[in-house]
């Protein structure tokens, strides 16, 4: 794996103002590589160069922004090897999710590239005709987690680069470095300052949530540090995506065939290691299948257990 990682700030490779940060392997606690401790100042040089690079990539036509996603989903896919090396050493995943994570971004990066954005007709009378025109707002910063480094900062960047928007990440601490060589991929496809990333432990985060340059901030994490970015994004009544601790529920009705669906259920508690918003955290079963179901998840988990030691 490569060692020797940058910033990427208005498409140049720079090297961190406050040296490095240690990217542990969670598997091993060996040391993968080091990672470059942006500064404040670094962080208001991105954003200055994403504004500035706003005022031509907002105009550029519809066409070339679908074109210009299909062709960075190619070079993500011709870099699926490395970006899922990077996944398993960073972040812990087996190679076989590491891959799906790599394919699902692939897939979510077409998806997005192939969004329309109509304008849509609000009234049209005799009199007067109404439009809603949704134009690029600016600057999207984006503040990612490390369970899905990969997934979830192509969910946060797609769309900001589609509608126009030029982008400032900030991956976590724990697994930035995906999202550094998923950087240098878009950036082979964009003008430079359209995609910037800056990298470290504390202080960039907060400091792009209350940046007053910064029109949009995309989140994904817990509860607490949502209701932060809130309170933070008020100075400049910044537009907020927030996607939060989830809690999801199962529930097993009369007619559930147990069969069928036991070893998904209990499989789905455990995806990632349990470790996304999609892990299923509570089951409502109906009287009538309750024991028939607790039996069947006890043979599975015992099954698992004698499996995997």
């Amino acid at each position: 794996m490569q060692t020797d990682h940058r910033l990427i700030i208005n498409g140049d490779s720079v090297t961190g103002d406050q040296g490095t940060f240690d990217v542990i392997n969670p598997a091993t606690l060996d040391v993968v590589a080091a990672c470059p401790y942006a500064s404040i100042a670094q962080l208001d040089i991105a954003v200055a160069a994403a504004e500035q690079a706003f005022k031509h990539w907002q105009h550029t036509p519809d066409v070339e922004l679908k074109q210009t996603l299909h062709r960075i989903a190619d070079r993500i896919e011709a870099s699926a090897d490395a970006l899922a090396s990077i996944i398993v050493q960073e972040q812990g995943k087996p190679m076989f999710l590491a891959q799906a994570e790599v394919g699902g971004a692939v897939a979510w990066t077409r998806y997005t590239a192939e969004l329309e954005i109509p304008v849509e007709v609000l009234e049209d009378s005799e009199h007067k005709r109404i439009e809603l025109h949704r134009k690029p707002l600016g600057v999207v910063g984006s503040i990612t987690p490390w369970n899905w480094p990969l997934m979830i900062a192509v969910w946060h960047i797609m769309p900001a680069l589609r509608t126009g928007n030029t982008v400032v990440a900030k991956p976590s601490g724990l697994t930035p470095l995906n999202t550094l060589l998923l950087a240098e991929i878009i950036n082979a496809e964009v003008p430079p300052g359209v995609m910037n990333v800056v990298t470290g432990e504390q202080g960039i985060g907060s400091a792009m949530t209350g940046h007053d340059k910064i029109r949009k901030i995309v989140f994904t994490g817990s509860t607490p540090t949502g209701q932060t970015i809130m309170r933070s994004a008020a100075s400049n009544l910044k537009r907020l995506t927030l996607e939060l601790g989830g809690n999801d529920a199962g529930i097993i009705l009369p007619d559930a065939d147990l069969d069928s669906i036991a070893e998904a259920i209990f499989q789905t508690a455990f995806l990632n290691m349990g470790q996304t918003c999609a892990a299923l955290k509570r089951l409502y079963v109906h009287d009538s299948q309750y024991d028939a179901l607790c039996e069947k998840l006890t043979a599975i988990a015992i099954r698992t257990r004698i499996c995997h030691g």
